[in-house]
């Protein structure tokens, strides 16, 4: 489909993890054995020379703790981990990190996209009115939820302007057991009445796009693309083959808070609006390499316009620079997160894992992302209220380039 950059193997890259847990290991047991062997300050203190491969100022300061320090060490695993996450320190790159076991595992259920709820997708429109957008086959649309609903209260808890996206998105979540849910009261949709029902929480698979056709004007289609996972090219071609089906003539993207995922995919995606050219460019340790676009794509007909914030980051950020620089569509909202590098995982030995900055992008006209973020081509201060004055002013830009067809 186009030329991808040469990267490293999996299996190498599991291979260089391994040896970088398996060194510092070794430096640790080093540690201790020299205690053992050496016997006296003398001794230890001629174990070092600064200019050696290696680490043994590090030798040094384990011994000399071993032999003076007055209260108890923490245990080995945490001194390891403390000098692993010291050399990291050294590297000035927040993205460049270490990962316990435990966390690096609750990663790999994030990735994997699932928690406990009742599965739906809330939204305030312009009236401030919370609008529930259940997942297919969810706990929600098994109840009765369909789109649009207007969410009332949860547990006789009024939702009003006061209470944030946050925390109503997780009073809709929960522990998956007998008994657990949450009770909603909403106004239906589709006769305007008020109901209260109880929806016990299940195991939610997260979709990685949400679309819908617009209450405020039905010739325009909205997507919302929460991450880049496997998933989603494929869901992104099912999402416009059903918008088109209801007659769309128009599309909003939304890249809010999508803070990237796969990397892959996401160029996937940004093939499919932009009708040939550069699609972004890679920088790393090799060189530069060009990411190209092929002709043609299932949306690239359709008026656009990609809504943005402070939390749209790496792949989302290729995905609106490369529809920006191309000048296929306008972005709305607010300047992106600014991650350009590129991130590779490596598992070690114990289960932990090290996350390290391997390269970094450009977008097509070379404007560097890390550190810099997108600027909105309309920008837009976020109502205090959480009113989604963004999708507001979208429709209005898609409906003068409607009129002017």
């Amino acid at each position: 489909m186009r030329n991808t950059a040469q990267t490293p193997s999996i299996g190498r890259s599991i291979v260089t993890g391994l040896l970088i847990g398996f060194g510092i290991a070794a430096v640790f047991v080093a540690g201790f054995v020299t205690r053992d062997l050496l016997g006296g300050p003398s001794r230890v203190q001629a174990v070092s020379n600064p200019n050696e491969s290696g680490y043994p100022l590090l030798l040094q300061v384990q011994a000399l703790l071993d032999q003076h320090y007055l209260r108890e060490q923490p245990d080995y695993t945490q001194r390891q981990y403390g000098a692993i996450r010291g050399m990291l320190t050294t590297l000035d790159d927040r993205f460049t990190f270490f990962i316990d076991p435990p966390v690096a595992q609750s990663e790999s259920d994030v990735l994997a996209g699932t928690y406990g709820g009742i599965g739906v997708e809330i939204q305030r429109n312009e009236a401030g009115e919370v609008l529930l957008y259940p997942f297919e086959d969810s706990p929600a649309a098994r109840a009765g939820i369909v789109t649009g609903d207007v969410l009332l209260a949860i547990n006789d808890t009024p939702v009003d302007l006061s209470m944030g996206r946050d925390v109503i998105d997780q009073a809709l979540r929960g522990e998956v057991r007998d008994g657990n849910g949450v009770e909603l009261t909403y106004r239906a949709a589709s006769d305007g009445e008020e109901r209260t029902i109880f929806i016990a929480f299940d195991v939610i698979n997260v979709p990685s796009i949400i679309y819908r056709v617009l209450e405020q004007d039905t010739r325009i289609g909205y997507m919302h693309i929460l991450r880049f996972t496997s998933r989603t090219p494929e869901e992104l071609r099912t999402a416009l083959a059903a918008l088109r089906d209801e007659g769309i003539e128009a599309l909003v993207v939304d890249l809010r808070n999508n803070s990237g995922g796969l990397l892959a995919e996401s160029l996937v995606v940004t093939d499919e609006f932009v009708d040939g050219g550069a699609l972004a460019y890679e920088r790393n340790r090799d060189g530069e390499q060009a990411f190209n676009a092929i002709n043609g794509g299932i949306a690239i007909d359709l008026p656009l316009v990609v809504l943005i914030n402070n939390g749209t980051a790496s792949g989302a950020e290729i995905v609106a620079g490369a529809i920006q620089d191309s000048g296929r569509a306008i972005l709305i909202g607010q300047q992106s997160y600014g991650k350009g590098s590129i991130q590779q995982i490596y598992p070690l030995a114990d289960g932990s894992s090290l996350h390290v900055t391997a390269a970094e992008w450009l977008t097509p006209n070379r404007n560097q992302l890390d550190g810099a973020g997108l600027t909105p081509d309309i920008a837009m201060i976020p109502d205090a209220n959480g009113r989604d004055v963004e999708l507001g002013e979208a429709v209005r830009q898609l409906q003068s380039e409607l009129a002017e067809v």
